[in-house]
């Protein structure tokens, strides 16, 4: 049975033992000089243009995409995985990885909030999504596409900026779906529901910090004692530098990736006045393709409401979400350049390829159901005191169990207790 020390010396916070010991991680790979020239001119032209063109609160997002994207690829910060390795193997580490991210966005939260602090003249307006029969399914159905797509909505923007060619499917099916669910809006709206609940106007800022804190905290414990009793397999190490050179190439604790990403949330928040999100962008993108084809999205119910109606009509620079996403894949490929890990994989097993259109467009449609994916339901509801976020969870849980069952007919592999790794 594997200790907490880690083979470099580390003390793992918040995980206990394994079935055996993680490998030793192996050395990085050499920078691959072309990919992060390309990607490091890119950075810098674009957050140029857009702060020269769009302002500085819109160059300050693009900079926070960045800033996701490098600590998601060199952090590796799981969802998809995370919630496979607890159903199948009983491995919670990546769970608890999570509670430390969202009670750090949480804080963070509550202070901006509770105070009414904002940048670039925005005002914070946290919102509680509706509980009901759309948030359920929708979450439900998001988490069956993870496992077949192989990414959450963050772990798809930036495995494509790291070059796995496997996910650019599953961003298309990601975009699909997305658009099918605008197209279908008045067949998919309007579902049985009751309205949000917003911890904070309840119990107030502190009161709604201090329930999430406890809450999370009892997750620890759940996962803890699982992880106890099942014993499961260690989760795989990826190649790193060492010393100071680990913080620009190497593989970063996640636990390191999940206090910077909350903190990058918390920011994002501040900046904007609106939680982190990711999907919402999808939808956008995909009626401006259908645009530029000759298509007349804007005529659908879903893109004539004010607000979306808006978005559709102006640049894509002056929309938060596209902003982040975007900065996200350049980041990822910035830090996966350095690392010497971005690579293009030419071969993509057909039933792979099948899954991840599927899974794609299975969480594009699930996402706009449920008002959010991973971050902008699952983090972002949780961190703000809102309900829908504890249930989004709740159903994607139930959700992953679906997905694990249908994975072995695409022919993807789930964890399973005599492997070395999981």
């Amino acid at each position: 049975m594997a200790t907490t020390e880690s083979p470099a010396g580390e003390k793992k916070f918040l995980e206990f033992p394994t079935s055996c010991a993680a490998p030793v991680p192996k050395p990085e790979e050499p920078v691959r000089v072309v990919p992060l020239a390309v990607a490091g001119v890119l950075s810098v032209g674009l957050t140029w243009y857009v702060w020269a063109s769009q302002g500085a609160k819109f160059g300050v997002l693009l900079l926070l995409g960045l800033g996701l994207g490098l600590a998601l690829f060199h952090s590796r910060f799981g969802f998809t995985s995370a919630w496979r390795q607890l159903i199948a193997v009983g491995n919670g580490q990546g769970l608890r990885a999570h509670t430390l991210l969202l009670g750090t966005a949480a804080t963070l939260i509550a202070l901006i909030a509770g105070t009414g602090a904002g940048l670039f003249g925005s005002k914070p307006a946290p919102t509680a999504s509706p509980l009901g029969l759309a948030l359920f399914v929708g979450a439900t159905l998001f988490a069956i596409g993870m496992q077949l797509g192989g990414a959450c909505a963050s772990g798809t923007l930036f495995a494509v900026g790291s070059g796995q060619s496997t996910i650019v499917l599953t961003l298309g099916g990601f975009i699909t779906g997305s658009v099918l669910y605008t197209w279908a809006y008045p067949l998919l709206n309007g579902w049985p529901a009751f309205p949000g609940v917003l911890l904070a106007d309840h119990v107030g800022w502190f009161g709604s910090w201090a329930i999430t804190i406890a809450v999370l905290a009892g997750i620890v414990l759940v996962t803890r004692a699982v992880q106890r009793r099942r014993t499961p397999p260690p989760v795989d190490v990826v190649p790193t530098a060492r010393g100071f050179a680990r913080i620009f190439r190497g593989s970063w604790p996640v636990l390191v990736g999940a206090v910077v990403l909350g903190v990058l949330a918390g920011a994002v928040f501040l900046v904007s006045g609106g939680i982190w999100g990711v999907t919402s962008a999808f939808a956008l993108w995909g009626a401006k393709i259908l645009q530029v084809f000759g298509l007349h999205p804007e005529s659908w119910e879903f893109w004539q409401q004010k607000a979306n109606a808006t978005s559709l009509a102006g640049p894509i620079w002056q929309d938060k979400t596209s902003l982040t996403d975007i900065g996200i894949m350049i980041g990822a490929a910035v830090a996966a350049a350095a690392a010497g890990a971005w690579k293009i994989h030419s071969s993509i097993p057909w039933r792979t390829a099948v899954a991840a259109i599927l899974g794609g467009i299975m969480m594009g449609v699930g996402a706009r159901m449920a008002g959010g994916c991973n971050i902008g339901a699952y983090l972002g509801g949780i961190s703000t005191g809102s309900l829908h976020g504890w249930l989004w969870g709740a159903f994607a849980l139930g959700g992953t169990w679906l997905g694990l069952k249908l994975r072995p007919l695409f022919g993807l592999a789930n964890p399973e207790p005599a492997d070395s790794i999981c």
